[in-house]
């Protein structure tokens, strides 16, 4: 086996079931960060064509107004919890937070479910099309168990068990439910701007229309885009998979690299407290619901309060 797939190697000898947090923690810091990050950032996106959720997000205002700092802070919550585990004080101050935003809403249990599944299907996905290699069956089990005890953590009911169960879920879910809302392409439109803005202003366009060239007819459909033309679909997805040869091609990473270090992270230049990301919905200001009690609170506690 050459040196580009000792990980590998390493990942095999584990087991995906008792150790899954080292699978997962290797796969998506070491082999796959670049492309995790951004079917993770797909996954998010997906969930806006539900109209529900989209319409709740746009309600909300924190992708519309304050894309950089949802972003930021989505990003770096999930991040804790892969850097430091379920079990250690920072993972838990992560839980916390996301149930406590999560619970100032009127939020399904089938739409947290669904979300979930974007999380196990979505770089799997993404990985088959665009990763230098594709994720061997030991990462995609331990993928499945490390969002099956996510989702524990997160008091969500009936969680699908094995990768199969998820990606059936999100499928079914996605036929039943995607649709249009104003609001859900609101949200989308801004999603699209804060990419674009991550760039020198002249890309801004292009890497609008290149995101737009990887959304299937499924997206497409539901935020009413006019359809990418193939040239516009072709050029953006060989680019990606010359990337992907490319990097195969690369010494494998010798040190984690984690979401923190993205340079898409632009709203914490001096560092931040995890106790203090998200949002404290405060009722009855900018139209915030009174917080609904149950998902999480007995997994995870006493909710935590916002910072003075």
């Amino acid at each position: 086996m050459s040196q580009r797939y000792e990980r590998l190697g390493q990942i095999r000898r584990l087991d995906p079931e008792r150790d899954f947090l080292e699978i997962y923690r290797l796969t998506v810091t070491c082999e796959f960060p670049w492309d995790i990050t951004r079917a993770l950032e797909l996954a998010l996106y997906r969930t806006y064509a539900v109209p529900r959720i989209g319409r709740l997000l746009a309600r909300t205002a924190e992708l519309t107004e304050r894309s950089q700092k949802r972003y930021d802070d989505t990003a770096l919550l999930l991040d804790a919890v892969v850097e430091h585990g379920f079990d250690s004080e920072t993972g838990r101050t992560a839980i916390r937070r996301i149930n406590r935003m999560h619970r100032s809403y009127d939020i399904s249990d089938d739409d947290m479910r669904y979300v979930l599944c974007t999380f196990v299907v979505t770089p799997k996905r993404w990985l088959d099309l665009y990763g230098w290699r594709r994720l061997s069956g030991h990462e995609v089990r331990a993928f499945a168990a490390y969002y099956r005890t996510l989702g524990a953590h997160l008091g969500i009911p009936d969680v699908p068990h094995t990768y199969e169960d998820f990606e059936h879920v999100l499928d079914a879910y996605e036929r039943e439910h995607f649709g249009w809302d104003p609001g859900a392409r609101a949200v989308s439109d801004a999603t699209l701007e804060l990419m674009g803005s991550w760039y020198p202003r002249p890309l801004a366009p292009l890497v609008r229309r290149a995101g737009l060239a990887l959304l299937d007819d499924s997206l497409i459909r539901a935020f009413r885009y006019p359809r990418p033309g193939p040239v516009a679909r072709g050029l953006t997805r060989g680019a990606l998979r010359l990337r992907a040869r490319a990097v195969r091609l690369m010494p494998p990473r010798s040190t984690p690299h984690h979401a923190r270090q993205n340079p898409e992270i632009k709203g914490y230049p001096h560092g931040y407290e995890v106790a203090r990301l998200g949002t404290f919905p405060v009722p009855g200001v900018r139209g915030c619901p009174v917080p609904q009690p149950g998902r999480g609170e007995r997994a995870q506690g006493a909710p935590d309060t916002p910072p003075e």
